[in-house]
């Protein structure tokens, strides 16, 4: 009899483990034969960069090859996540570079072309205002630089020095050379920081006018300086925060302001001429003209209007030059004591008709001061009739607007020690404090809420900004514009860097905030971004715009 028989459980047992052995064997030899043919398969890697572009692909379904023709199945496709910068696009989808300009345009300034000028009307100097080129005289080419252009020195650096190659031109440095505006030495230019005014220097003359108004206690942030040169009297009143516009047209002084901004000063091209200059009313609380040959008594006081538009309520104007003192100087002017004294006598007169009062006139400076309201001035008219009170809508227009013959008027007060609009915080403080438009409720929509809103963004993206250009606090990037600056926050987020901002507002957009902008203690201009900008090429180290686009997407 047999000892073991079919039906036992032990066989049972050793013929299942066979049979699972087996089928895992089996299992694992198709596993790996399918993955050695799947390699194989697609182990031919693209050869051209044609090839790589036609197997990388967003779309789901077969797709093209580089030539066109034979579909490539994605399944076949690698799986290759690497960046692939180097791959070239077919040319036909790309957008045409635009060609460098002739190198005779390397100083091009669209909208004050001497050339172009040249055609309109010499009276008010209106062919050195704003004439921008037509549609068939707009060049579509790229600026060149000079041939051995160098990056320009770091603030506070620049402030002294400039490359000569950047700004070959010696025209000043010789025509000006006793009075110290510009000298060359070597490679380079020094600005020792004398003027037609102040042969002891900017720093000596600024000491001079802070005794005799207050010019460092922070009352006086914002200046303009009328046919500035090369604003070495904004470039020494900045270590004392205040920040001077510094104008000047393109004239035969060659190159003044891009002098300025080549040294890291606030500057733009402008001129008193027929039309009113780009800032709003109540801008600046100083306002000052060294020998700048602005004829301030012609055309009825025209010129010393403007200025009292563009004044604070309490701002000072600061004159020094022909008339002032024209009874040491007269010789040197090579002009008649009675032609002097009339100057003066008319500068006088329009001053008093509109309603400033002389603070002081000490040796070469004279200095006025406007009213901080007009309850004194309306009753003066009752008296002197002319200039008259504006009846224009908003003082604030200024974007091609002619000057008027008539004095702006402030924001109406309940009491004479009121300041017309309201009073502004010293600086620092005024950086960040609700500006009198926006607390007043003079700006529909925005209210210091929005404000302060405002306020908190930009502080968040300048924080953002610093982490991606490192650089923004040494000096390397000194002059800075904001082409739709809104409320200023760019720019008081920045103010804490050695840097100053261009804040821009567009001329065509729905809030005008730049009289916001001034009231913070921050300058700015109004531009229409169809047309170009008041300055020379390369003169900007950073460029921002933020909801700029938009305002322009249907012109």
């Amino acid at each position: 009899m047999a000892k073991e028989y079919s039906g036992s459980p032990k066989h049972h047992q050793l013929e299942a483990k066979r049979k699972r052995l087996t089928w895992i064997l089996g299992v694992s030899g198709l596993c790996i034969l399918f993955y050695v043919l799947g390699a194989w398969q697609n182990s031919t890697t693209p050869t051209t960069g044609s090839d790589v572009y036609s197997k990388v692909g967003c779309d789901g379904n077969a797709t093209t090859s580089g030539d066109g023709n034979s579909p490539v199945n994605p399944s076949s496709t690698n799986l290759d996540f690497a960046s692939h910068h180097q791959v070239e696009v077919d040319s036909s989808k790309t957008v045409s570079q635009f060609p460098p300009c002739d190198m005779s345009f390397s100083e091009y300034t669209p909208c004050q072309d001497k050339v172009r000028g040249r055609k309109f009307d010499r009276d008010m100097l209106k062919y050195r205002e704003r004439h921008c080129p037509t549609k068939e005289e707009l060049l579509l080419c790229l600026i060149p630089a000079p041939p051995k252009y160098k990056t320009p020195f770091k603030w506070p650096q620049s402030r002294d020095y400039a490359w000569y190659d950047n700004i070959p031109h010696r025209e000043l440095s010789i025509e000006k050379a006793i009075q110290n505006w510009i000298q060359v030495e070597g490679d380079r230019f020094r600005f020792p920081g004398g003027g037609t005014m102040f042969p002891r220097g900017a720093d000596a003359y600024i000491d001079d006018i802070g005794q005799l108004i207050p010019l460092t206690d922070g009352t006086i942030r914002t200046a303009v300086d009328t046919g500035c040169g090369v604003a070495s009297f904004g470039a020494y009143l900045l270590k004392r925060n205040v920040l001077t516009m510094s104008i000047a047209p393109r004239d035969t002084h060659e190159a003044q302001v891009q002098f300025a901004l080549e040294r890291g000063v606030p500057a733009m091209i402008g001129i008193m001429g027929s039309q009113r200059l780009p800032y709003p009313a109540r801008a600046f609380d100083l306002a000052h003209c060294s020998r700048c040959l602005i004829p301030w008594q012609k055309y009825d006081g025209l010129y010393l209007t403007e200025v009292d538009r563009i004044l604070r309520p309490g701002g000072y104007w600061v004159l020094s030059g022909p008339p002032i003192h024209w009874k040491k100087y007269w010789r040197g002017w090579e002009r008649t004591q009675e032609d002097l004294k009339q100057e003066q006598d008319a500068i006088e007169d329009v001053a008093k008709r509109l309603c400033w009062k002389k603070v002081v006139e000490n040796n070469d400076l004279s200095v006025w001061q406007k009213p901080i309201n007009h309850i004194e001035c309306i009753k003066s008219k009752r008296v002197i009739k002319t200039p008259h009170i504006c009846k224009s809508d908003n003082p604030d227009t200024a974007w091609y607007r002619d000057l008027e013959a008539c004095i702006t008027p402030l924001p109406e007060v309940s009491s004479s020690d009121d300041v017309a609009g309201g009073p502004v915080e010293k600086w620092p403080k005024r950086a960040f404090a609700v500006p009198p438009r926006i607390s007043s409720g003079s700006i529909p929509g925005i209210t210091a809420e929005k404000f302060q809103e405002d306020n908190e963004l930009w502080n968040d993206r300048v924080e953002h900004y610093k982490r991606i250009i490192s650089l923004l606090p040494t000096g390397r990037y000194r002059n800075i514009m904001d082409m739709n600056a809104y409320l200023g926050g760019f720019a008081a987020a920045l103010s804490k860097y050695p840097v100053w901002v261009m804040n821009v507002v567009p001329a065509n957009s729905d809030h005008n905030t730049l009289g916001v902008i001034y009231e913070r203690g921050l300058i700015g201009t109004y531009q229409d971004w169809c047309e170009a900008l008041s300055t020379y090429p390369r003169t900007y180290d950073l460029i921002h715009a933020s909801g700029l686009f938009s305002i322009y997407q249907d012109r």
